[in-house]
């Protein structure tokens, strides 16, 4: 994606199952989770660079002594801060010190068999220290504490805010994080209350009572109750204070979650390889959290995986395939090859089947895996000209004619590279655009002047700005006849209010490409009536909301869509011609079978909430408002 935008947010859950003298004798350390956490979490930095955070939690500590220890961090570097942080506590301790477990634990902060990660990337707002995870929800009760982080939206945080004032709670914030929070904690508060009156008629005492619900507090029953409901996409990791710990996965299974266990660990990540990397385990062992579902962690190291709600429409996120995770998993990386193999047809038909004078390339590099499987696809193509060519030679072969077949290959180099990072914070406002355009640069003397087409692989259009200041503009210098852009992602049309910082309908080149054909083929007037149907159902209930800039986009056909949108993106004055080529939804399905969430192409969204979403971001366009259209 040439263009940043900010996204998915990761998590690490880890239980040592063992006692930690277990690890140090085993593994030289009693820090083995600390450093299992620090490695999973930079094996998925990618996930978030606004904050980074992690809990622990230490079982079976007595009375008065602190067991939840939390550090976090929204520094430049915040991965790096949080852990140079913690690591200090234990600096200057000698090898026979770090490897003594049961010292360690009664005089140390984070040395727990429960730790928790996070990474963020805020999706609006402020970045202040207190948006960033992991969330503590204290009490002088230790089955009452609960550490929360996660990468979740929702859409109804309005009707779930209502809610907590409805049990007479008094909410210090309007947000989905203090809402789920509070949410959770609030029937925590009461399984907890519930076991405690069930066991006090029969003369146990509150400490005796405190090991029962430590036995018997039933996770499942209560997040089945705090969840009932949840609208959106979400993967929350939780921490109670006496151990237990959980991980639940929307009904979508929009976020992507994975876990492993042994008889040592169990853990939990937002990405496969991480955990793979972390404890060197093969793919086929690392599970995939189904939707619906919560891996349930017992103080006792007992492990479930049981439904809490029912599950819906099974469609996880395609911008993980596309984007956002990174490409060491086997199965993304095939997928994204495949999302290139699939353009193949397009591309050649674009640039007349002329090998000759074409010259195939990628940016930025979170593309280059789809341009693999377009370059494979256009090679698989050759050999077929190639072959029929020689066919059509028959018995008179001529090594020369044969050597000119033999040797046609498609141009295949390295042109755009992202340059690194120009400070522009104390550029004028002329100056600071030259310098933005910048921020890429090019392989001179590969595309012949005014002869050759240059095909540049994107994953991802979104606003097109970064497209035409930068890339293009850059791409120009080299004086291509033309220039075409291929993404390897669909049309990106509609809002998302499941985590990705795509909420306002004017930021999409796409639905500017919309507002212009409208305007050019005399139908403006169909916004207007368009923004009325949508103030109309304001009012109604999230179910019975349908998305109303679907039709608007059934005026046109792709192609014309994807036209406009080049004529957008072409700098002023550029000479030579650009087009822009877009995955299908159907090239996207059949590259990412088992991740069919595609709403923010589609506009055909997984839960109810977000066809309101989508209406409210097309009302704000209407009525001029930059603002977001879910809380």
């Amino acid at each position: 994606m040439s263009e940043q935008i900010k996204h998915e947010c990761g998590i690490v859950l880890i239980r040592l199952r063992k006692p930690l003298d277990f690890y140090a004798d085993k593994y030289g350390t009693a820090l083995y989770g600390l450093h299992k956490l620090h490695l999973m979490m930079q094996k998925q930095r990618n996930r978030g660079q606004d904050g980074a955070g992690i809990a622990t939690i230490k079982i079976g500590i007595q009375p008065g002594e602190r067991y939840i220890s939390r550090k976090r961090s929204n520094q430049p570097d915040p991965l790096r801060d949080v852990f140079e942080q913690v690591y200090a506590c234990f600096k200057g301790l000698t090898r026979e010190q770090l490897a003594d477990a049961a010292w360690l634990k009664a005089n140390f902060p984070y040395v727990g068999e429960l730790l928790l990660g996070h990474l963020r990337y805020g999706t609006h707002g402020g970045n202040s220290i207190e948006t960033v995870h992991p969330f503590l929800r204290q009490s002088n009760y230790i089955n009452r504490n609960l550490v929360l982080a996660g990468n979740f939206n929702l859409t109804n945080v309005d009707e779930l805010f209502e809610e907590l004032i409805g049990y007479g709670q008094y909410p210090k914030e309007k947000s989905d994080t203090v809402t789920i929070l509070e949410k959770i904690g609030h029937f925590l508060d009461d399984e907890v209350q519930r076991l405690h009156t069930w066991f006090k008629p029969d003369g146990y005492t509150n400490q005796e009572i405190n090991d029962l619900i430590f036995e018997h507090l039933d996770l499942q029953r209560m997040l089945r109750r705090a969840t009932k409901k949840f609208d959106g996409g979400y993967v929350i990791t939780g921490m109670i204070g006496h151990g237990d710990a959980f991980v639940i996965r929307d009904p979508n299974g929009i976020r992507p979650a994975f876990f492993y266990q042994d008889d040592e660990v169990v853990v939990c990540a937002s990405e496969r390889p991480a955990i793979q990397t972390a404890f060197n385990v093969h793919y086929s062992r690392v599970e995939e959290l189904p939707p619906a579902h919560a891996l349930l962690i017992k103080r006792n190291g007992k492990v479930d995986v049981k439904p809490f709600a029912e599950p819906g429409k099974h469609t996880a996120c395609s911008f993980e395939r596309i984007y956002f995770s990174r490409g060491n998993d086997r199965d993304i990386y095939e997928e994204r090859k495949k999302l290139g193999h699939n353009l193949v047809d397009a591309v050649l038909e674009a640039v007349d089947y002329d090998f000759k004078h074409t010259v195939f390339s990628f940016v930025p590099n979170s593309a280059e895996a789809a341009f693999y499987g377009l370059v494979q696809g256009i090679e698989e193509r050759l050999d077929k000209i190639r072959i029929e060519k020689v066919r059509e030679m028959g018995d008179d072969i001529k090594p020369k004619k044969l050597q000119k077949i033999l040797s046609l290959r498609a141009r295949v180099e390295k042109i755009i590279v992202k340059d690194a990072k120009l400070r522009t914070f104390i550029a004028d406002d002329n100056s600071r655009g030259d310098m933005v355009t910048h921020g890429y640069d090019v392989t001179y003397g590969i595309v012949r002047n005014d002869k050759d087409t240059l095909v540049l692989v994107d994953d991802s259009i979104v606003r097109g700005t970064t497209l035409k200041n930068s890339i293009i503009a850059m791409a120009a210098r080299l004086r291509p006849k033309r220039i075409v852009i291929v993404s390897s992602a669909p049309q990106i049309r509609y809002p998302d209010c499941y985590g990705i910082d795509m909420s306002k309908m004017k930021d999409f080149v796409a639905f500017r490409a919309l507002v212009a054909l409208l305007k050019a083929h005399g139908k403006e007037h169909l916004l207007q009536e368009t923004y009325e149907r949508c103030k109309a159902q304001e009012a109604l209930p999230k179910e019975e909301v349908r998305n109303e800039v679907q039709p608007l986009y059934d005026l046109f056909t792709y192609e014309q869509i994807s036209d406009k949108v080049a004529e957008i993106v072409t700098p002023p004055g550029l000479s030579a011609k650009v087009k822009v080529i877009y995955q299908t939804l159907e090239g996207l399905h059949d590259a990412c079978p088992h991740h069919r969430g595609d709403w923010y192409f589609s506009g055909n969204y997984p839960t109810p909430g977000g066809n309101r979403v989508v209406n409210r971001a097309f009302i704000n366009y209407m009525e001029n408002r930059d603002e977001r259209a879910y809380v």
